[in-house]
């Protein structure tokens, strides 16, 4: 594959079980050799970006809580002290070598509504633009959903095709895909290149390997699809030895995701990336095989709408066994569309009792999956 210097533009996601010790905190010899390949990378004029989970498993280390499940607070807490020692370890780390950090943190809503997901966008970039790395991590002290450590697998992607990276590389505890968990089946088979992400593949994802990284491989295939789907090339592998980049070129064993060969662009990205859909709508095959030729969704293709969306937020579109096969921005409210799913367009406003749009989800705001032409018929 190619070497890492060949790419314009990388983001690197760290899990949190790399970077902290449950019982000594910070890694920082790791850390340090980490920086150093971020270091060599910067100065052959790629930029590097870094989504850094921890705060929340390094917070908890340095006020001795136990290792037991944490309530909501208290992860919130465990995340507001961890997190001025994380950023000034990648400071300190970075500064070493000439280098200026900065510090981005996000919520699920910074990068889900269009125009803080611009404004984002906006800052990250201007840091590169000032050849400051940006150390980017989820903002768990206003986190109102539960907190899992290392599940930023997604988030990295979302970075990543939000600045137009043409690399994602996912550190992990283990060092790539296997046909199953290697942990669970010994005969499991080392898969060292993925084309596309299919059903087939994602079917080989397991379950976490330790309590400090519960993204698991299934999070990670996720992030692969919105990556990939965008022309993000991504590389899972081991971050658990030194110098866990340099080792990538070296040839260490890895696998690479290709990008792909017919990338979604601009606003069409950011829908394609949004990791929860405000509902879904299932259609019928006959609406599947006229998305498929590029046609937008009518109301009497749909089967079935469910979820509390409004207009203008994103649903997914399942075909008939209940798979996605697009994502789109919905014409109508979820009453309103639960109304007039199966009718034809003549029908539509005497049901609705004014004029109304032809398309449910219009093809202009719409992206097909990857692998949607493998989608039922």
């Amino acid at each position: 594959m190619n070497k890492l210097s060949s790419f314009r533009r990388i983001t690197v996601k760290i899990g949190s079980a790399l970077l902290v010790d449950r019982k000594s905190g910070l890694k920082r010899d790791w850390l340090a050799s980490l920086v150093d390949d971020v270091a060599v990378l910067t100065v052959q004029g790629t930029e590097v970006l870094v989504v850094s989970s921890g705060a929340i498993a390094l917070g908890r280390t340095m006020l001795g809580l136990k290792s037991r499940a944490l309530r909501l607070e208290e992860s919130q807490a465990a995340a507001a002290v961890g997190q001025i020692a994380l950023a000034g370890a990648w400071a300190d780390a970075l500064a070493r070598h000439g280098l200026k950090s900065g510090q981005v943190l996000v919520t699920l809503g910074d990068t889900e509504e269009r125009r803080r997901y611009l404004n984002v966008r906006a800052t990250v970039g201007t840091l590169l633009k000032m050849q400051a790395v940006p150390v980017i991590n989820e903002n768990d002290t206003v986190a109102t959903s539960e907190i899992r450590y290392g599940d930023n697998d997604r988030l990295a992607a979302r970075v990543a095709t939000m600045m137009g990276a043409d690399l994602l590389v996912l550190l992990s505890d283990i060092d790539g895909l296997y046909t199953a968990p290697p942990a669970i089946d010994p005969n499991a088979e080392f898969i060292p290149f993925v084309e596309r992400i299919t059903p087939a593949i994602e079917a080989m994802a397991g379950a976490a390997a330790s309590e400090l990284s519960r993204g698991g491989m299934r999070t990670k295939l996720d992030a692969g699809k919105i990556a990939t789907v965008a022309g993000t090339a991504m590389v899972i592998t081991s971050g658990t030895r030194p110098n866990p980049l340099s080792a990538i070129d070296k040839g260490e064993r890895a696998t690479w995701f290709a990008a792909s060969a017919n990338p979604v662009r601009g606003y069409k990205t950011w829908i394609a990336g949004n990791l929860e859909p405000a509902g879904r709508v299932t259609v019928d095959a006959g609406a599947v095989r006229a998305l498929l030729s590029g046609k937008s969704l009518l109301p009497a293709g749909v089967t079935l709408v469910s979820g509390n969306f409004s207009r203008g937020d994103t649903v997914a579109v399942l075909d008939p066994s209940g798979r996605e096969i697009a994502r789109g921005l919905a014409a109508y409210d979820a009453a309103d569309a639960v109304r007039i799913a199966g009718l034809k367009t003549a029908e539509i406003e005497a049901v609705l009792g004014h004029e109304a749009r032809s398309a449910m989800v219009h093809r202009d705001d719409m992206v097909m999956s990857a692998h949607a032409e493998t989608a039922s018929p």
